[in-house]
């Protein structure tokens, strides 16, 4: 999947592409027909730079339902020829998860297209774990005819067949089929769901990692091994390292820090840094300084792992380097440092924005460090990076910081968090936002009463307003 294109931030199709609040705001005063058209936009290709974490299924149905948008350009996107040629889940899947939604909300359009999908599309695994947590018995057994027929009865098709019931998501729909009246099919899903099993269980006995009696190494000689496949196995080595490793082996570890192979070299400083040992500070250093790419990677990662005193005092003389080990300096004193260094964070938040831009990833430690410190100086910054971030987590992050320190934050920002795509944003607005808007009082009522939304946000309704909210 290609990275999305996002529209500037102060577009209507920008706001509805960052799941922003104000996207909401500004699509129900928009004409009728360029709202939804952006909307349809976001929906049929999918805005969030990591699909697995970001949500926007539950804002975008929510915004269906307010403008009595039609699912025409879904189901055009669901059934467009592509839908054969590209079979990758991210294509179809956050169409399919908004009508989950708009299912669950009574519209029948929704759940019926759900049910074609399951029928004839490509990812038809996705529709049919939204169908079972929405659609009835009957409904999910209509279905079990049309689902099976993908599946050969062959070798093949069967192995294909118990992998696909193995790895569901929702067991509900195969567990209803077990059962069914009609004996082919429970026979086909019953022999699956055994097969199924009997894979996991020969997977766990055919284990091909480290075994008892393995020396340090074996423990090396298998995270270069990694290495050479293409697969990073650094961070398991080092638990392994430390089942195995004794004080004996103290110097044999520590040369591999200096001169080891990639794998060991990475594996090293992992269980070196865990076990805060005095050397790993300055292995640390030097790798930074002298190893290559994944070697430096593996150091950094390490050193941010660690804890101590010694680690936090290392970070304040780290903070002003140029490199790799000078951003996770910052990023420790963000998470462990005191008040006496909020200079040092807010100096390397902003140097993040201005070298990086607003969806750094080093940012995300970075935001959480100056809400923690109550960095009232990075309240300009924290502003920028909400605006502006395609991540709705950083702008989540963001809010929160803006929290503890901004005071126009309850009368700003909140108040649009309210209609946020992400619940974590939800939440930190239903407890900030200043109440003397009209509008605020009336979302917080919504979000009460909404049975799709999450329990943490309506607790924290209740919290400003007691038990016994007005009705909406």
């Amino acid at each position: 999947m290609f990275d999305p294109v996002i529209a500037p931030s102060g577009t209507l199709l920008g706001l509805l592409q960052r799941g922003r609040g104000d996207g909401t705001l500004h699509a129900l005063t928009a004409p009728r027909a360029e709202a939804l058209a952006a909307l349809n936009h976001c929906v049929v290709r999918d805005p969030r730079h990591d699909w697995q974490v970001e949500n926007r299924s539950l804002y975008y149905a929510r915004l269906y339902l307010d403008l009595g948008g039609e699912l025409d350009a879904i189901e055009a996107h669901l059934f467009d020829t592509e839908d054969i040629l590209d079979t990758e889940e991210t294509r179809t899947g956050l169409a399919l998860a908004v009508l989950g939604h708009l299912a669950s909300y009574g519209r029948r359009d929704a759940l019926e297209l759900l049910r074609r999908y399951a029928a004839e599309g490509s990812n038809w695994a996705w529709a049919l774990d939204e169908l079972a947590l929405r659609d009835d018995d009957a409904g999910l057994r209509s279905l079990a005819a049309p689902v099976l027929a993908r599946f050969p009865a062959d070798p093949e098709g069967e192995a294909e067949l118990a992998a696909a019931v193995r790895d569901a998501f929702e067991p509900r729909p195969w567990r209803l089929w077990a059962d069914d009246p009609r004996e082919w099919i429970a026979t086909r899903v019953r022999a699956a769901q055994e097969t199924g099993c009997f894979d996991r269980w020969q997977r766990q006995m055919n284990s091909s990692g480290p075994r008892p009696g393995w020396s340090v190494q074996a423990v090396f000689d298998w995270a270069q091994q990694g290495v050479e496949r293409g697969t990073a196995l650094h961070v398991p080595a080092a638990r392994c390292l430390t089942a195995v490793a004794g004080p004996e082996d103290r110097p044999e570890i520590l040369e591999a820090a200096r001169t080891g192979t990639e794998g060991a070299r990475a594996t090293a400083l992992r269980y070196l840094a865990d076990s805060n040992d005095p050397d790993a500070l300055d292995l640390v250093e030097q790798a930074v300084t002298t190893g290559p790419t994944p070697v430096v990677e593996a150091a950094v990662e390490a050193y941010e792992r660690m804890r101590s005193v010694a680690a936090v005092e290392r970070a304040r003389r780290w903070a002003h380097r140029p490199d790799p080990l000078g951003a996770a300096a910052g990023r420790m004193l963000a998470c462990r440092g005191g008040a006496q260094d909020k200079d040092l964070v807010l100096g390397a938040l902003r140097e993040a924005v201005r070298g990086e831009g607003p969806d750094a990833p080093t940012l995300w430690t970075l935001v959480d460090g100056a809400g923690r410190l109550g960095i009232g100086c990075a309240a300009p910054v924290l502003r920028h990076i909400y605006r502006e971030t395609a991540s709705s987590h950083l702008r989540g992050r963001a809010a929160r910081a803006l929290a503890a320190t901004d005071p126009s934050f309850p009368a700003g920002f909140a108040v649009e968090c309210l209609w946020d795509c992400e619940e974590t944003t939800r939440e930190v607005a239903a407890r900030h936002a200043e109440t003397g808007d009209t509008r605020v009082v009336d979302r917080l009522r919504r979000l009460a009463a909404d049975p799709a939304e999450e329990d943490e946000v309506q607790t924290a309704v209740r919290s400003r307003f007691g038990s016994e909210m007005p009705p909406v």
